[in-house]
């Protein structure tokens, strides 16, 4: 399992971020203090505070392809 801390701040990030993960076969979590929801529904990332980071478990093997496209994401790109 790979986990990154990432920040969604936008709907339009929101709606990106779950089209990117859908077309990985992983399965992806993300966890906001004591729920965890499935990265892939945007109604469960949506029932998350979004104003912190968020932790994005990954399962499986994150290819290098994968991390790459998460940058945007990432929580400690200076945008926190």
């Amino acid at each position: 399992m790979t986990k990154r801390m990432i920040l969604l701040d936008s709907v339009t990030q929101i709606k990106d971020f779950v089209n990117l993960v859908c077309r990985y076969p992983n399965d992806f979590d993300l966890v906001s203090g004591r729920f965890t929801i499935d990265a892939k529904s945007i109604m469960g990332i949506f029932s998350l505070d979004l104003t912190h980071p968020l932790e994005l478990c990954i399962y499986g093997d994150a290819s290098p392809e994968l991390l790459e496209a998460l940058t945007p994401y990432l929580a400690d790109q200076g945008r926190v």
